[in-house]
């Protein structure tokens, strides 16, 4: 119940494996980054996003 879930760069696979079964290329963690109340930089992230820049 510990394990975390990988999804592949190529082909979009999850999996449980750092790589994939599939195509055999290195898989990362999709998770977002840890909330954080003192986020230094949440201010100008917001502004990017209602300018459109992300």
């Amino acid at each position: 119940m510990g394990q975390k879930i990988f999804k592949c760069r190529n082909c979009g696979r999850y999996t449980l494996e750092t790589v994939c079964p599939k195509c055999g290329s290195n898989t990362f963690r999709p998770q977002p980054a840890r909330f954080s109340p003192l986020d230094p930089y949440g201010k100008y992230r917001r502004i990017a996003r209602r300018e459109g820049d992300l």
